[in-house]
């Protein structure tokens, strides 16, 4: 298939790319600079210059291929415009993806997130088969733009498009993760001096390795249901204390659990505080039952374990 894919130089698009390649796929990624050009072009793909703000170009691009993966998000909106703004940008996107393809049943893939589908609130584990938000919430909170993403994409079978949305779990991690909830955890513990979790630490977290993200992601492309969604995870639920008592054993620090207090919790975890208590248990039973999809990677703790995301350098950008 020829494949159009954007997002190609993030953490997700580095991996899915050369993942299509090595299956036979010919590939094309959205390069807005000479830099991202560069890396597209290093990956194995072929490069077509253009920003998610030209809906003309996009739609062309999708037009021109076989299936469309789409993981790029217009992060640079938030400092200025926060979530409102980033949903703004990203929702005529998937329009444009959908005027291309409809009516043609070519796949368009795009990403979507576990945590928008549980909110913590489920009280089970979050499956395929959940809402992108609980009802009465899908216009609020910092997961709305992800909401109207999913609900974008998903619409689009009903034009004829073969979408999907492979949700990413809490912790997609690995060994080019810098910019994470994990190292971020990490750069966190380093400064502070101890590692922590809040209360008893029993909340549980969901994680898979960006690789298997990336095996979903073609298999979804190239055989998954129109308008279903998918569970990138591995680790259905770990728990938030062990992941911190991993944290403070690599680095040599105490495992200390902080009250979950108005006033102390953000005192560590500052702009983690709401996300670390949470419980974000998920199931990926449909996924692999649909698709076939099997995690091949080293699970969350053993790549902790491994001790790659603990050098100096991988803390001080997580920091920054």
């Amino acid at each position: 298939m020829r494949v159009f894919v954007t997002g190609g130089t993030g953490h997700s698009g580095t991996h899915i790319i050369p993942e299509l390649i090595a299956a036979g796929h010919e590939v094309t990624g959205l390069a807005r600079s000479d830099t991202a050009a560069a890396a597209v072009s290093a990956l194995g793909a072929k490069v077509r210059r253009g920003s998610l703000e030209d809906l003309d170009g996009l739609k062309e691009a999708a037009a021109d291929s076989d299936g469309v993966i789409h993981v790029a998000h217009r992060q640079d909106l938030l400092p200025a415009g926060g979530i409102d703004a980033v949903t703004a940008a990203e929702v005529p996107v998937i329009h444009a993806y959908g005027e291309a393809l409809a009516g043609t049943g070519k796949p368009l893939v795009a990403a979507g997130s576990i945590a928008s589908s549980s909110f913590g609130k489920l009280g089970r584990p979050a499956t395929e088969e959940d809402p992108a938000l609980p009802a009465g919430q899908e216009y609020s909170g910092t997961l709305r733009f992800r909401n109207a993403v999913e609900l974008a994409v998903i619409g689009l079978a009903e034009r004829g498009v073969w979408s999907s949305i492979v949700r990413f779990p809490t912790i997609a991690h690995d060994t080019t993760d810098t910019a994470g909830f994990l190292p971020g955890l990490i750069a966190l513990a380093k400064a502070k001096g101890f590692a922590a979790y809040p209360g008893d630490g029993a909340n549980l977290w969901n994680a898979v390795h960006i690789s298997d993200i990336a095996t979903l992601f073609r298999l979804a492309l190239e055989k998954g249901p129109a308008g279903s969604y998918w569970h990138a995870v591995e680790d259905e639920g770990i728990a938030f204390r062990d992941i911190a008592e991993a944290i403070g054993s690599r680095l040599g620090l105490p495992t200390v659990s902080v009250p979950v207090d108005a006033l102390m919790l953000p005192g560590y975890f500052g702009m983690f505080t709401n996300l670390v208590t949470m419980n974000l248990p998920a199931s990926s039973l449909i996924t692999r039952q649909a698709l076939g999809w099997e995690p091949a990677q080293p699970k969350l703790l053993a790549d902790l374990d491994n001790g790659h995301y603990f050098s100096e350098i991988r803390i001080s950008v997580a920091h920054q």
